[in-house]
């Protein structure tokens, strides 16, 4: 009896090391876009709102009709974000395609972007978040939180096309993170080439917006910082989806959608062939707002347009289900991402934060 007593003891003992060894293994990177509508994620590109007049000085937009414009919408999303509909999708899960039934939304009730991005990072809405002023966050996020716990002390790192970035993460409580944004150059030890010359590249771009780099050289920041540092936890935030659409044009709006799509799909290719990421990580990906409907509020968000409040979140790779698009279901919030991002590294955000929203429990397995 002692021998099978102990013999079951030791199982239940590994059972639980494999477990623990796999939570030590564990990586998320949270990517976001801003003000990426779920209309054009889950239907793709709006033909009506695909016409010169919403292009750089009314440009032919010939060729992006035929790069985008399809028969259906299955078609037509497909167009747009390939490597979300032919691998993230297929392989993860998707909130937030109302035409199925499953709505996604934010909770802070203002419905644009640093309250958006202070609401994923931590959980829950503040009403002293109530503008894009670049100041910084007052609430502990979990990035922070995170930074703390044995096993991710310096391995936690965000980016961020706009400089307000580095405020909602706010460096002051991140200590030990990594933090980049906007224009502001990279500064990392062993410094390599590639990241000197993406350095002199955000030095010498044109500043279309002051306070917002394109996306290419953000995201060419984070993917040189992930092939030598190797951070456990990764936050990529990037802007032009929201900035073509404030002003107006539908066509580099699509253009800058179409690209993130690509920067995800060169991100996960490069994970999966690196040892330290492949099998171990978690994609989460999601906008800080939405946008109004054609043919005039899909350029704004906010207080005044209602339907901006609504978003989508989707998760793929380890520890996720593979529900594909997710239909009939109960509404999920941008205030439960935050615990639902801890949890696939085996912690408890909820435990620290109490405001916050619990884990999406169809999301983790």
């Amino acid at each position: 009896m002692r021998t099978i007593a102990l013999g079951l003891l030791l199982g239940v003992m590994g059972m639980v090391g494999a477990q623990a060894q796999q939570t030590d293994d564990a990586r998320v990177v949270l990517v976001m876009t801003d003000g990426l509508r779920w209309q054009e994620v889950f239907r793709g590109a709006d033909e009506s709102l695909l016409t010169a007049e919403r292009y750089f000085d009314k440009r032919e937009v010939s060729s992006l009709r035929e790069k985008y414009l399809a028969a259906t919408p299955q078609e037509r999303r497909q167009k747009l974000m390939p490597f979300l509909w032919s691998t993230f999708i297929p392989q993860g899960q998707i909130y937030g395609d109302r035409d199925a039934g499953s709505d996604a939304y934010v909770t802070n009730g203002f419905n644009f972007s640093y309250p958006g991005y202070s609401e994923t990072l931590t959980g829950h809405g503040d009403p002293r978040i109530d503008s894009n002023d670049d100041r910084p966050n007052p609430n502990l996020t979990v990035l922070a939180w995170l930074s703390k716990q044995p096993g991710f002390q310096g391995k936690v790192a965000a980016f961020g096309a706009w400089h307000v970035i580095a405020n909602a993460v706010n460096p002051e409580k991140c200590i030990s993170c990594t933090v980049n944004a906007g224009y502001d150059p990279m500064a990392m030890s062993p410094m390599t080439r590639e990241m000197k010359l993406i350095n002199d590249i955000k030095a010498n771009s044109p500043r279309v917006w002051e306070d917002e780099a394109y996306d290419a050289p953000v995201f060419e920041t984070a993917l040189e910082f992930i092939r030598v540092k190797k951070p456990r936890v990764v936050f990529l935030s990037l802007g032009e989806t929201d900035e073509w659409a404030h002003a107006g044009n539908y066509g580099e709006y699509l253009e800058s959608a179409h690209r993130v799509d690509g920067y995800m799909k060169t991100l996960w290719d490069e994970l999966q062939a690196m040892p330290e990421y492949k099998g171990k990580t978690t994609m989460i990906f999601l906008v800080d707002h939405g946008r109004g409907p054609a043919p005039e509020e899909w350029r704004s968000h906010g207080q005044k347009v209602p339907e901006s409040k609504y978003i989508f979140m989707g998760f793929m790779g380890r520890d996720v289900s593979t529900l594909g698009v997710r239909s009939k279901v109960p509404p999920v919030t941008q205030s439960q991402v935050a615990a639902t991002l801890a949890k696939y590294l085996g912690l408890d955000w909820n435990e620290q934060e109490k405001q916050a929203g619990r884990p999406i429990a169809d999301a983790v397995k």
